[in-house]
This record gives C-alpha cells, sequence and structure tokens, in this order.
C-alpha cells in the first residue's frame, strides 16, 4: 500500500496530552516520565478506532513518542511504555499508520521487537504488560505493515530469533498462541519466506538446538506445521539448492541437511514432498560417505513408526533397498540396522526386506552377517509374528557361519525365542509350532567339531532348553518333554552331550585320585596325560593346558579346594549340593585386584561341564513319577504335544541314558517298582529299555532290595527265553551284571533253550540263538564246552549247512529287503553266525582250533556268495544278509589278538571286498561298521586299507563317507600317538602310514586285477592308492612323504608271502608299488630326501629276501606314466601313425566319477589334479542315477538296522570275458571290453576275473553297464542303441 502525506496535528503542531498528563520531556526525571506514560498508555488503551476526533487530537503525540528521546531511553520501563503506546497507536490508526517514514517504521518496529526480549522473565512485575504488547501485535498483525518496507526482512529476521529466544517453560499457551499468530502471519500473508528467515526456524530443530530450548523446538514444528502449504516451497528450494547444486554456502545449516530433513518428515511429510525425489539422487553418489549418510537418513524416516513414506513413495524405497547391496560395507551395514525397526514398525514391508536380508545373511562381512541375526531376532523377540520362516532361516543357516561370533549369535538368539515362546509360552501354541525346530537345531549343533560350539549348546541347555534355575519337578518335567518331542539326531547329540560331560568328570576323578599317591616320576607322568585329556575338553587348547597346569598346581596346595571338587563329581552329590561347591571354588579363586581373570573364566568352563545341574536322585524320582502318570494316563502329554505312548518309550529312553551317566541315582525301591511295571507292558521297546536300565544300576538289588529281586529274576528269565533278541541279549547281561548268583542263573537259562533247539521252527529260534550266544561270552569258563557240541551238531551241521525253505521265489530279485521281509530260517542263520561269534570271543584262545573252522565256514560263506550249500533256494536279498553276516563275523573275530594272528591274508581279503558288495546296503553297513571299530582302535590297521576299496564304488556319496571314515581314523590315530607317550612303542600297529603295505598287497590280490599292463586296471589301482594316499599325505608331518617312499621301495625288494613262487602275483605286487610310487612322487616335491626311518614290514605279507636280492626293473613303462598322467596316450609322430588301423571305432569312455566331486582330494598344483579332472560330461549324471541303478531305490541306513525297502535290484553284470572261465559274481573289470552288440541283446554271462574260486566277491555293479538276462533294464545311451540297431561290432570301454 501507499504511505499518505504525514497528518499534521491539530492546534498548530502542539502537542496535546490526554487530561491530566503534562507534558513529557527529557528534563523530567524517568520516575515521572514513566508515570506520565502509564496515563498516556491508559488513554491510548481506552481508544479504539472508530474515535476519529481523539485520533486527530492525539496525532501528534503518537508522533511524539516515535522520537529518538523515547526509542533511545536507557530506561527499559520507559522503553516498554512506549512500546505499548506505538502497539496500542499502530491498532488505533489501522490500516494506516501515522508514521511515513520506512525509515522512522524500521526503527519504530525494531525497537517494538527488543522490548518483546522481556516477555523471558514470567515472575517479572512488568511481565503483563510485556504479554499486553504481544497480544496486541498478534492481535493487530501490526508487523504486516513491513512487508511495504525494501528492509523487512532484517526486522522479520530479528522478530524470529527474539521470539524463538524467550520462549520456555514458564510460558503458558496463550503466550505461545500469540508467538505462533505474530509469526505465522508474516510467513502467510508475505510474499516468500527468505533463506536468513528460514534459517531462523529451521535452527531450532537442529539437535544440539533441540536439547537446548524444548519449547523453541515445539514452536517451530507447530509453526511449520501450520504454514506448511506456504513455507515448503521455500524448504524445497533450500534443499534443492544444497542437495542437488551442492551450495552449501545458500545457508549456514547446509551441513545438517539430513538432520533437518529427518526433522521436517517427523512434523509433516508434507513439508518434504518435493524434497524426496532429491535424495533418490543423493542415494546414487559416487561418494560413499554421502550415500551412508543418505542412508542413515532414509533408514530413520522409513523406518518411524507411522510412516507411510514407503508406500507413497515406491521409487524411493526400491532405490533405497538397493544400498543392501552397496559395495561400501558401513551403507550395508547401516541397511541390516535399518531392518530391525523396519520390521517392529512396519510389518507389511517384510517381505520386500527378506530377499534383501537374505544376501546380507551371505555377506563376506563378518559385521554385517552378525548384524542381519540381531535384527532378525530383535524383531522376533518383540513379536514372533514380525519375522517370517524364512528370514528365522537365515538365523538358522549361520548357526553354522565360519565365524565363531556370528554363529554364537545364531545361536544364543535362537535359544531366546525358544525359551520365550516354547518354555514359557507367551504367544500361545501356535507361535510354539512355528519355531519347535530349534531345539532339534541347536543340539544338532553340537556334531560341530568345535569345541566352542559343544560348550555353548551346553550353555544354552542348560540355561534355555531345560533351565537349571527351576525348582526340580518343573526341571524334570521341561526335560521329560523334550526329550520326547526331539528328533533321533537331537537325541543322540543330547545322549553324547551328557556322555562327555560324564567322561570330563571321570577325567577329573581319576586327577584327584593322582593327588592321593605319592609323588613320583610316573605318577607326575600319568597326571599330566590327565591335564591334556581335560584341556582338550575346553576352549582355545592352548591356554586350557597352561591355565589347567596352574589348577593342578592349585589343587595340590590346597586341601579344602580338593575336598570340594571331590564332591562336585561324586555320584550322590545334588544339584543344589553342585551350585554350592561350584561357587566356593569360584570365590576361592577369584582375585579381586585383576579386573579381567582369564584363569578364572576357564576353570568356570570346566565346572560348568562338570556340574550336576540337573541329575539326581531328586530328579530320578521326579521323572520316574512323570513316566508313572504317563502309563496311568493322567500325564499332560496330549497337551504337550506328545501322545502317551511316545512319552513313555521317550521317557524310558531318557531314564536309560541317565543310567549310563548316573547310575547312582536310581538307587531307590520307588523307581525299581516303576520299572518293574515297565518290563509288563506290550511295548518291546519299553521293556528292553527297563531290562537295560536294571542292567546298568543294579548292582545293589542283590543286597538292599530283596523284594525287587524276587520279583525280577524270572521276569528276566521269561525275557531271556521267550522276548525279542534284544530284550534276551539285555536280560543275559542283567543277570550277568547285577546277581551273585549268576552261574546258577544262567545255567537255568542256558539248558532248558539248549534242549529246545529246533531248526525246524525257525521263526522260535532267534531268540535262544541270541541268548545262548551271549551266555557262552559272558560265562565261557561254564558254558564253552556244553556250547561246542550245540555249534557243531546243530549250528553248523543243522542250521547253517542246511536250507530248508526255498524262498528265490518270492523276492522279486531285489539285493535287499526290510528286516520284516526276511525269512524266519535266514534271521536264524544271521544270529547262528553271531553266536559262533560269540562264543569264540568268550573263550579267547583257539586252543581246540575251532576259531580256524569257524573262519573258514565264513570264508566259504562268502565265496558262495551267501549260498552256502549253493543249493539255490536262498533269494537274493537273503544272500545279501549272510554276506554281510560273514564279513562282520570276520571283522568281530579280528579285533581279539588270538583270532586275528590265525586269519590268513585271503581271508582277510575277502572281508575286504565286502565293501565293494554289488548290494548298496551291505557296503553301506560294512563301511559303517568298520569304520566303528577302527575309530576305537579296537580292528587292527590293516583293516583301514579296505577303505581304499573303495574309489571304485559307482555311488558318489559313499566314496565321500568312506574318505570322511579315512580322515576321522588317521586324526584319531596320530592323537592317539601324541597322546600317549607308551605307544611309539607300538608304532608298526598304530602309525597310520603303515597301512600302506596292507593297501598295496590287497589291491595286488584285487580280483579285477586281472591284466596288469593294462591301462584300465592300472587306472583303477592308481584311483585306489590315490584315495588313501591323498589323505595320508595332506601334510608332511616328520618327513613322511619319504618315509611312505621308503616303505613302498622296501617292498619291492620283498615277495608276495601269500604266494611267493608265482610271478604273476609278485608281478602284480611289483607293478602295485610302482604305480604308488608314480603317485607319491607326483604329489609331493619332499618325497625323495633321506627317511627318518626305516620301515618295518608286515612280514604275514612279505617275505623278505636275501641281500644279494635286488629288484630294479621298472614294471610302469613310460607310455602307461603318461596315460595314467594324462588320461591320453604320449602322441606318436605323423609319419608313424599314417598306416595305424583304428582299433577301437567310435570308442566312448564312461568314467567315474571321482572321489574329489566329493570334497577336493587334490592339490591344486599337484600333477595328478589333471587325471583328477579329466571328466566325460557323463560323469554328471552319476551321483543322481548310481544308486537307482543299483538297487533301484534311495536307501537310508541307521546303524546295523535297515529302515527302508528296496524297489528294485542290481543290474547283473554284463558280456563275459575270455580271461576267465569261472564264473564270478560282481563288477566286470574295467580292463574288459565289452562284448559285441549281438551278445548284448543275448545277455552275457557274468564275468570272471579272479584268480581262483576263492577270490570270487561280489562286486558293486557298474552303473553305466547293460543289463543281463533276468535284469532289471538300465538306461542306455542313444549311441549304444544305434550300435545295437546297426549290428556293428564296437568295442565300448565300460569304465565308470
Amino acid at each position: 500500500m501507499e504511505f499518505p502525506q504525514q497528518q499534521k496535528p491539530a492546534g498548530d503542531g502542539k502537542i496535546v496530552y490526554p487530561p491530566g498528563v503534562k507534558e513529557i520531556t527529557d528534563k523530567i526525571t524517568n520516575d515521572e516520565v514513566v508515570k506520565r506514560l502509564k496515563m498516556v498508555v491508559k488513554t491510548y488503551m481506552d481508544m479504539d478506532q472508530d474515535s476519529e476526533e481523539e485520533k486527530q487530537q492525539y496525532l501528534g503525540l503518537a508522533l511524539h513518542l516515535a522520537s529518538e528521546f523515547f526509542l533511545r531511553n536507557p530506561n527499559k520501563d520507559v522503553r516498554l511504555l512506549v512500546a505499548c503506546c506505538l502497539a496500542d497507536i499502530f491498532r488505533i490508526y489501522a490500516p494506516e499508520a501515522p508514521y511515513t517514514s520506512h525509515d522512522k517504521l524500521k526503527d519504530i518496529f525494531l525497537f517494538i521487537t527488543r522490548q518483546l526480549k522481556g516477555l523471558e522473565d514470567t515472575k517479572s512485575p512488568q511481565f503483563n504488560r510485556y504479554f499486553y504488547l504481544l497480544e496486541n501485535l498478534a492481535w493487530v498483525k501490526s508487523y504486516n505493515i513491513c512487508f511495504e518496507l525494501e528492509d523487512c526482512n532484517e526486522i522479520f529476521i530479528q522478530l524470529f530469533k527474539t521470539l524463538f529466544s524467550v520462549i520456555n517453560n514458564s510460558h503458558n499457551q496463550k503466550v505461545q498462541m500469540h508467538m505462533m499468530d505474530l509469526m505465522s502471519s508474516i510467513i502467510m500473508e508475505g510474499d516468500g519466506v527468505t533463506q536468513e528467515l528460514l534459517d531462523t526456524i529451521l535452527i531450532n530443530l537442529i539437535p544440539a538446538h533441540k536439547n537446548l530450548n524444548k519449547q523453541a523446538y515445539d514452536l517451530a514444528k507447530t509453526l511449520l506445521k501450520r504454514t506448511v502449504q506456504t513455507i515448503e516451497t521455500c524448504i524445497a528450494n533450500f534443499f534443492n539448492q544444497v542437495l542437488v547444486m551442492g551450495k552449501s554456502s545458500v545457508s549456514d545449516l547446509s551441513e545438517h541437511v539430513f538432520d533437518l530433513i529427518q526433522e521436517l518428515f517427523a512434523i509433516d511429510p508434507m513439508l518434504l514432498t518435493s524434497v524426496m525425489p532429491q535424495l533418490e539422487f543423493k542415494l546414487k553418489s559416487n561418494d560413499g560417505e554421502e550415500r551412508l549418510a543418505v542412508v542413515r537418513l532414509l533408514a530413520k524416516l522409513f523406518g518411524a513408526k507411522d510412516s507411510e513414506l514407503a508406500s507413497h513413495n515406491r521409487p524411493l524405497w526400491q532405490c533405497f533397498l538397493g544400498r543392501f547391496n552397496d559395495i561400501h560395507v558401513p551403507v550395508r551395514l547401516e541397511c541390516v540396522k535399518f531392518a530391525s525397526h523396519c520390521l517392529m514398525n512396519h510389518p507389511d514391508l517384510a517381505r520386500d526386506l527378506t530377499e534383501y536380508l537374505k544376501v546380507r545373511s551371505h555377506d563376506p562381512e563378518e559385521a554385517i552377517r552378525h548384524d542381519v541375526i540381531v535384527t532378525i531376532i530383535n524383531a522376533g523377540k518383540k513379536d514372533l509374528n514380525l519375522v517370517n520362516d524364512q528370514l528365522l532361516g537365515f538365523v538358522r543357516e549361520r548357526t553354522l557361519d565360519k565365524r565363531w561370533r556370528v554363529r554364537k549369535e545364531a545361536m544364543m538368539g535362537l535359544a531366546q525365542l525358544y525359551k520365550k515362546y516354547c518354555l514359557h509360552h507367551e504367544a500361545g501354541k501356535e507361535s510354539a509350532l512355528k519355531i519347535s525346530w530349534i531345539k532339534d537345531k541347536l543340539l544338532h549343533i553340537y556334531y560341530q567339531n568345535s569345541i566352542d560350539d559343544k560348550l555353548l549348546v551346553e550353555k544354552i541347555f542348560a540355561q534355555y532348553m531345560v533351565p537349571h534355575s527351576l525348582d526340580t519337578e518343573e526341571k524334570m518335567k521341561c526335560l521329560y518333554y523334550l526329550y520326547a518331542c526331539l528328533d533321533t539326531n537331537a537325541v543322540k547329540a543330547l545322549n553324547e552331550m551328557w556322555k562327555c560331560q560324564n567322561m570330563l568328570r571321570g577325567l577329573v576323578k581319576e586327577l584327584l585320585d593322582l593327588h592321593k599317591l605319592p609323588v613320583s616320576e610316573p605318577n607326575s607322568t600319568a597326571m599330566f596325560g590327565k591335564l591334556m585329556s581335560i584341556a582338550k575338553n575346553l576352549p582355545d587348547a592352548g591356554k586350557a593346558q597352561d591355565f589347567m597346569k596352574k589348577f593342578n598346581q592349585v589343587l595340590g596346595e590346597d586341601e579344602k579346594l580338593r575336598l570340594q571338587l571331590e564332591m562336585l563329581i561324586s555320584p550322590t552329590c545334588s544339584c543344589k549340593q553342585a551350585e554350592f561347591c561350584v561357587r566356593e571354588i569360584t570365590r576361592k579363586l577369584t582375585f579381586p585386584k585383576q579386573p579381567t581373570n582369564p584363569f578364572l573364566e576357564m576353570v568356570k568352563f570346566l565346572l560348568e561341564r562338570i556340574a550336576p545341574v540337573h541329575i539326581d536322585s531328586e530328579a530320578i524320582s521326579a521323572l520316574v513319577k512323570l513316566l508313572n502318570k504317563s502309563i496311568e494316563g493322567t500325564a499332560d502329554d496330549e497337551e504337550e504335544g506328545v501322545t502317551p505312548d511316545t512319552a513313555i518309550r521317550a521317557g524310558l529312553e531318557l531314564l536309560k541314558v541317565l543310567s549310563f551317566t548316573h547310575p547312582t541315582a536310581f538307587h531307590s525301591a520307588e523307581t525299581y517298582e516303576s520299572l518293574l511295571q515297565c518290563l509288563k507292558m506290550e511295548d518291546d521297546k519299553v521293556a528292553e529299555a527297563a531290562i537295560q536300565i536294571f542292567r546298568n544300576t543294579g548292582q545293589k538289588i542283590e543286597t538292599e532290595l530283596l523284594q525287587i529281586r524276587s520279583t525280577l529274576i524270572p521276569i528276566l528269565h521269561q525275557k531271556a527265553k521267550r522276548g525279542t533278541p534284544h530284550q534276551a541279549k539285555q536280560a543275559v547281561h542283567c543277570i550277568h551284571a547285577i546277581f551273585n548268583n549268576k552261574e546258577v542263573q544262567l545255567a537255568q537259562i542256558f539248558e532248558p533253550l539248549s534242549r529246545s533247539l529246533n531248526a525246524d521252527v525257525p521263526e522260535q529260534l532267534i531268540t535262544p540263538l541270541v541268548s545262548l550266544g551271549h551266555i557262552s561270552m559272558l560265562a565261557p569258563d561254564q558254558f564253552a564246552s556244553p556250547m561246542k557240541s550245540i555249534v557243531a551238531n546243530f549250528i553248523v551241521k543243522d542250521l547253517l549247512m542246511n536250507d530248508r525253505v526255498c524262498s528265490v521265489g518270492n523276492k522279486n530279485g531285489k539285493l535287499w529287503t526290510t528286516d520284516e521281509e526276511v525269512s524266519p530260517e535266514v534271521l536264524a542263520k544271521v544270529q547262528a553266525i553271531k553266536l559262533l561269534v560269540r562264543w569264540l570271543l568268550g573263550m579267547k584262545n583257539n586252543q581246540s582250533k575251532s576259531a580256524n573252522s569257524t573262519l573258514r565256514l565264513l570264508s566259504a560263506m562268502l565265496v558262495s556268495e551267501g549260498d552256502l550249500t549253493e543249493q539255490k533256494k536262498i533269494s537274493k536279498s537273503d544272500m545279501s544278509r549272510l554276506r554281510l553276516a560273514a564279513g562282520g563275523a570276520i571283522m568281530k573275530l579280528a579285533q581279539e589278538p588270538c583270532y586275528h594272528d590265525i586269519i590268513t591274508p585271503e581271508q582277510f581279503q575277502l572281508c575286504g571286498l565286502v565293501i565293494n558288495d554289488e548290494c548298496y546296503q551291505v557296503r553301506q553297513i560294512f563301511a559303517q561298521k568298520l569304520h566303528l571299530a577302527l575309530v576305537k582302535l579296537m580292528l587292527p590297521l590293516e583293516y583301514l586299507a579296505v577303505f581304499a576299496l573303495c574309489a571304485k564304488d559307482p555311488v558318489k556319496e559313499r566314496r565321500a563317507h568312506a574318505r570322511q571314515c579315512l580322515l576321522k581314523n588317521i586324526s584319531v590315530r596320530r592323537e592317539f600317538i601324541k597322546q600317549n607317550p607308551l605307544a611309539q612303542e607300538k608304532l608298526v600297529s598304530l602309525l597310520p602310514e603303515y597301512v600302506v603295505p596292507y593297501m598295496i598287497h590287497l589291491l595286488a590280490h584285487d580280483p579285477d586285477f586281472t591284466k596288469p599292463q593294462e591301462y584300465e586296471q592300472l587306472k583303477d589301482i592308481k584311483e585306489c592308492l590315490w584315495f588313501m594316499l591323498e589323505v595320508l599325505m595332506t601334510k608332511n608331518e616328520n618327513n613322511s612323504h619319504a618315509f611312505l617312499r621308503k616303505m613302498v621301495e622296501n617292498i619291492k625288494q620283498t615277495k608276495d608271502a601269500q604266494c611267493p613262487d608265482d610271478l604273476k602275483a609278485n608281478e602284480k605286487l611289483y607293478l602295485v608299488c610302482d604305480v604308488a610310487l608314480f603317485v607319491i612322487a607326483n604329489k609331493s616335491t619332499a618325497c625323495h630326501l633321506d627317511s627318518p626311518k626305516d620301515p618295518v614290514l608286515p612280514a604275514k605279507f612279505f617275505l623278505v629276501q636275501d641281500k644279494d636280492f635286488k629288484n630294479d626293473k621298472d614294471y610302469l613303462t613310460a607310455d602307461m606314466r603318461q596315460m595314467l598322467l594324462t588320461g591320453k596316450p604320449k602322441p606318436a609322430p605323423v609319419l608313424a601313425a599314417v598306416n595305424k588301423p583304428l582299433t577301437v571305432p567310435g570308442r566312448r569312455i564312461f568314467k567315474m566319477t571321482t572321489s574329489s566331486d566329493t570334497t577336493s582330494n587334490a592339490s591344486t598344483n599337484s600333477p595328478l589334479s589333471s587325471t583328477t579332472n579329466n571328466k566325460n560330461s557323463n560323469a554328471a549324471t552319476e551321483s543322481s542315477e548310481s544308486r537307482a541303478q543299483e538297487n533301484n531305490e534311495n536307501p537310508v541306513i541307521k546303524d546295523d538296522d535297515v529302515k527302508k525297502d528296496e524297489a528294485g535290484q542290481n543290474a547283473a553284470p554284463v558280456a563275459a570275458t575270455e580271461a576267465s572261465p569261472v564264473k564270478r559274481r560282481g563288477r566286470q573289470p574295467k580292463s574288459t571290453a565289452a562284448a559285441t552288440a549281438a551278445s548284448e541283446k543275448e545277455g552275457g554271462v557274468a564275468a570272471g576275473g579272479g584268480t581262483g574260486r576263492g577270490k570270487g566277491r561280489k562286486r558293486a555293479a557298474d552303473p553305466n553297464s547293460a543289463s543281463s538276462e533276468g535284469s532289471i533294464n538300465i538306461k542306455m545311451s542313444k549311441q549304444q542303441q544305434q550300435q545295437n540297431e546297426d549290428g556293428t561290432k564296437r568295442q565300448i570301454d565300460l569304465q565308470r
């Protein structure tokens, strides 16, 4: 608007004062000025806009009040009163102010603004006048007059700064409202907001200012909300200049843009309507730190509780998600941290986040993988519904992470979820069901090799799965139903955990016993051995050894500490006593001045492992009561998610396991009464478990619980005579373990059973055979002689040498069937074989030569493929059972030194070849038995050589399993030698390298090795050698590579003890030696060094020759070496090859997948890797098809029992070869060419290839061989089918 001409005051320029007010000049005192001004203020307050006469009358006074005298007056009361007058003047003369000079108006408004600072002190006597001033200005919108001034911005900036600086928490709502009205009118009615004015508002949102003056922040927040439509454009312009154009100089707040965006978004997202697209631009910046800042900002915006940004701005959301894959690690880390808040505040976005979290859960950075777990677990702890199964699956995967910190976080996170939702049921049964897998998964981790993992599982079990802090009844109820719900592998892991803890308690007890003996050299050595064994069961083995030595020293000096430790590991120690002992021992070892005490931490690890925090007599009693309730049907089984039968069976299994580790806790009549009830139940498994518990815990029944004894004896007799085979075994062992007059008791079982044996009723034979076998093993002095006649007249002559029932036609040619489908006669024969072995193991001598006869019988059974009578009345699946039983029997006898010595090399080879049996299940079960016996150091070292034959197994998984067995066995033997100084004297039987002579001898007598100079057969030998040597030569410890070379060279200077005069046999032996030397030389550059010691060769297999004997012949030709190295013959000169005929037209190579397909067997630097990797494209299909081609099924074998049925039959071997007229079962030698297409159609006779009938063990069928007559058809390649159709005679290599 235009300012009017300044009005002239009435009376020719004379100032008119209100009545009673004298002239106000600089001549009077301040007090007088104040007094007169108050009256002027009163006059103006009472005036309104309609008083034209008064307005004209007091115009001169109005102009006078704007003079320098008043505006510059040093007295604040004068200034305040003048300001109030001026405010009223603007009100009265509105809309046109009496002041026309722009400079004067500017001075006036700056003056009024300065007076508003008085609002700060609400307790001031003048506060009401200050409030009146503010109210007047706000109501009239007086400052709007300034819009016409060129430099109005200065006034507004000063006003805003003043108001934001004076507001405080003592102001009431009216003050805030008037301030708001005053400022909002300036923003909304002006032409725009300058950057400087915007800064005065926004500065209050910066965290530093926000924390200093919360009221100023609230005022700015309210102001922005009210003026959002007007100010949004100004805000957008500001951020555009800073973010897009990079003009940070436009404002002092440029460095706080991201803080401001966050605050503005929280105030009203509409304020940033135009700013959000600019952030998408910044997300793609080349500067990692800049992207990080934007990601941090957007994480807060998207994750805010009520934020709808993700749904309203999908492009920005998708662009933000892309930063999960940012190259800059801190950016990815920030994204992962954001996901936690997002999952909690916006469950609807979980689907978008899942895929990105999946990728980050495999991030190469440990910290990011760790934070992914934290993110998911935190959301899950808040509400399980916030995390889907896929997210929980990521945590599950990370329990096997390579980094301990990540694994620990994942395991602890899952444990917390389990305790919250499954144990405490905080979200109902549905949530508990959703994560019911956690308990199994956590226990499965106990299978990991790391001791840290095992210790953490034990801690989780004690604190989260079955919290030891619960009272006994609750604790046992928790354990009872947990055990019933666990899967098979988790149960095994839990049992193993208790077993390890019990073993460690045993070691500590042995250590304490050594402390009771006088100090001596042998005692100190033994003590050191115990300390090393204990240290192996604690984290960080190196430090653990040092700390255990220190702990042992403290034990030696502190008798009270020893007593506390003895009490802790005592069988009678209760859980409460255990807690007390742990506290006392910890207190004694605590040093207050040390902030961290790693020694104490290590001792705590030991105490936690050996302290019985769950099981004592009271706990067993509580478990038995729960079992009784389940039997009576009064338990909460259904509520806990298990059937009563499952609860009873699991409860008995649990008690059975605990009877091994805590036998003393069972000694009570109440417990045994309950177990007697279980013996009378129909469930065979329940009764069997109950007998085993009596066997493990009943040592005091004979003397202290006579009533239990009198009831138990007839039940055990009945089970031994007519129970299941497992019950019979346990009953016999129970009688032997707990009764003093066991000879009488066993005789009462033995005599009636031995008289009632009848081979015509095989169904009733199995249990008696089991009982008789175990009785003769446990009491050989009493029953060995009577058993001899039973063995000779009944077992061998009547049972094993007779086939009463013909079972050939009713098994459909399958190689394996379930236990239920096996004929009773064959089951009886299997038990008869086991009885023979138990009888011999009981005698432990061969004075009567019974062992020789038994071994000949077992060998004959293997040679006859299981059909001992060769009457062809037995089905293929039953023959498989008998072959497995015979192989297992020889292996069992070999564990007894007196019988191992009489097992001939031929019998050893027959036994070993079972691992190449045509039936998958036979190979699998035999390999498991072999591994278990070897890993316990019960079998002689030579049996480790049998695993070399697994290189020929057509099933990839079997080869991988064999390799793992080798690794485990070699590791166990090396560790045993390290831990036992006395083992140095028995290195020949313990050192893994000494398996090589046995392997070479075994391979030299391989029935497949018929043509020594044929490449395919030599390649087989090389693969078998490499299968073993690759594991042995992983490290060159103590120059072992040179030792191996020297050993093989020494073998070449001997003769084959099995057939010393057979030139062909010796030549094959030397040829295998040359292949072995070739493999060793290609694997190691250090093998040509001097051997540390001269190897000792087993005299049973090798005859040492005179010193004059020297075998320096090279049996492996240069061409053959080239073929073995590269898989290709040495290239011939062009001219020499011109007239050579193509001997094998259309030849295709079908190569077997080597064990390196399962795990990397060959060093990348090894020359042998070239042959390992020389694969044909057909090999890729082997893994998926080989098992089906063998047995037409996917069998799963657990321990010694077969659980799956067989759906098909092994493919019969293909065409006969010219080499062997003797019928030979099994895989055709790879060196043999196939028959012509015509003979394939007719169906060839099974190939021979052994050196005699004694070598006729059937091998695993070749997965690529054509089927023979009567066998199931196997897919043939298109090329082979074409060959058949064309009738062309082509030789096809049947190499796998």
